[in-house]
């Protein structure tokens, strides 16, 4: 299907209002670009509002979760240099600050890939609007110490068995990476992730204690998310080791019939995504040599299939995918 017939395809979406809020999307197949389009529409600096924004493809945007997804690669990047641990090991030895935690036995048998997998089995919830303390996340925030909260949630699954999403795992795995690489998380995805991506200009917003938010801080195009799902499609593109995302990129914990989770990555039958509050998102399907990178701004609704609409009603429809 030629790129006309798929943007209009997205129009008449739109037309029934099938893709509400939809903000960008650029989709490439074969390595040529077959979809991009950019709408306006209200925005947000997380909860900081933006006002009516016209979006062009310069324009940074909250992708969210999908931050998670980027930790992940950083955090592979790192144990390609030797610099974090293996994800097999224990996780708090390598927060030996915390070892009144470390005491207890059952934490003791934390692992870095419980984390990674937010297999932790630790109590959380992020339920509540991220607008609210009673969401575990934005407590973490506020706590004095947000690695000290995370580690001292209350036990509540055996590790390993369940995932619970989890921003603070994310959070523990970025720390990883900082202490590691003795770097800034974003400057450390600056240099080793993001310029070899061709990627120069990005945002990362940062907590009350001056660290970037792992769980969903980055500010991106929706080029730059298309450009790290290429960087997935070629097996790491000789930035990130091509083992480890064979590892991550693999099924770990069941999450439903259609998708399990892998290090930081969400993994279906034929596809591989990472998923963003408001309809962020990038979709790889490698059998079909075809990237889509979505923005849009269902932030906290209930209803947020517009990125679902766009990949599954009008890029793979329209390829025959």
């Amino acid at each position: 299907m030629t790129a006309d017939a798929l943007a209009e395809r997205l129009a008449h979406a739109a037309d029934r209002g099938r893709v509400p809020d939809l903000h960008g999307v650029v989709a490439a197949h074969r390595g040529e670009v077959v979809l991009e389009h950019y709408g306006e529409g209200e925005d947000f600096r997380l909860n900081e509002p933006l006002g009516h924004v016209r979006f062009t493809p310069d324009t940074l945007h909250d992708v969210r979760s999908v931050t998670k997804s980027v930790v992940g690669l950083l955090y592979g990047i790192a144990l390609g240099e030797g610099r974090v641990p293996e994800p097999g090991e224990p996780l708090l030895r390598h927060f030996p600050e915390y070892p009144d935690l470390a005491a207890d036995p059952r934490r003791a048998a934390l692992t870095v890939e419980h984390a990674l997998t937010m297999t932790l089995g630790l109590e959380w919830d992020e339920s509540a609007p991220y607008t609210s303390p009673a969401n575990s996340e934005i407590a973490m925030e506020f706590a004095p110490d947000r690695f000290r909260y995370i580690l001292e949630r209350p036990i509540v699954d055996e590790p390993g068995v369940r995932r619970s999403y989890c921003g603070g795992a994310t959070a523990l795995v970025a720390r990883l990476v900082e202490k590691g690489t003795g770097s800034a998380l974003e400057d450390y995805a600056r240099t080793r992730l993001f310029e070899p991506l061709g990627i120069g200009r990005f945002e990362w917003t940062t907590g009350a204690d001056g660290r970037a938010l792992a769980a969903a801080g980055l500010r991106l195009t929706p080029r730059d998310l298309l450009a790290i799902g290429r960087l997935v499609l070629e097996r790491g593109a000789g930035i990130v080791p091509e083992s480890w995302l064979e590892t991550a990129l693999s099924p770990h914990v069941r999450i439903d019939e259609d998708s399990h989770y892998g290090y930081q990555w969400y993994v279906g039958d034929t596809w591989t995504a990472a998923f963003g509050n408001g309809g962020q998102r990038i979709h790889v399907v490698p059998a079909l040599d075809l990237v889509v990178a979505v923005t849009a701004g269902r932030y906290n609704l209930p209803d947020q299939s517009t990125a679902a609409v766009v990949v599954d009603e009008v890029v793979l429809a329209g390829i025959g995918g």
